[in-house]
């Protein structure tokens, strides 16, 4: 539950930056995927950041660089959904960006903690049956 709580803190600042970048962008007239893509990608980084500095105690991954590659891979699994489920609330059901950034967010948020958690960050199982 601490994770949980410690990366939905994280995420929230992270959102920050993402939600901020998508509303900046398409004022500008920049796409609204564009704008959505940009603003996710500048979330990954402040994630990985707090993720890896306060957030998940045990790191299993000794290679910090696979640690990462493997952070950003569930990032782009992350942007894929994030781009399929802003394109359906816009064009389906003609939300603004800004609206359909608020469901997208938690569906997205949920899929990266944990595949984040269970991949990248798992806790050493104890075994109930030592002494």
């Amino acid at each position: 539950m601490r994770e949980l709580a410690l990366y939905g803190l994280a995420s929230a600042l992270a959102l920050g930056v993402d939600w901020g970048l998508l509303l900046l962008l398409t004022k500008l007239g920049v796409n609204y995927l564009v704008a959505s893509g940009a603003g996710f990608t500048s979330g990954i980084g402040v994630t990985y950041v707090l993720s890896v500095s306060m957030v998940f105690r045990h790191r299993p991954v000794a290679d910090r660089r696979r640690e990462f590659v493997g952070f950003l891979g569930v990032g782009l699994a992350g942007l894929i959904l994030t781009q399929g489920l802003m394109a359906l609330w816009v064009e389906a059901l003609h939300w603004t960006p800004g609206l359909a950034k608020i469901p997208t967010a938690g569906v997205v948020f949920l899929f990266n903690f944990t595949v984040r958690r269970a991949l990248l960050f798992r806790a050493p199982r104890v075994d109930a049956a030592r002494p």
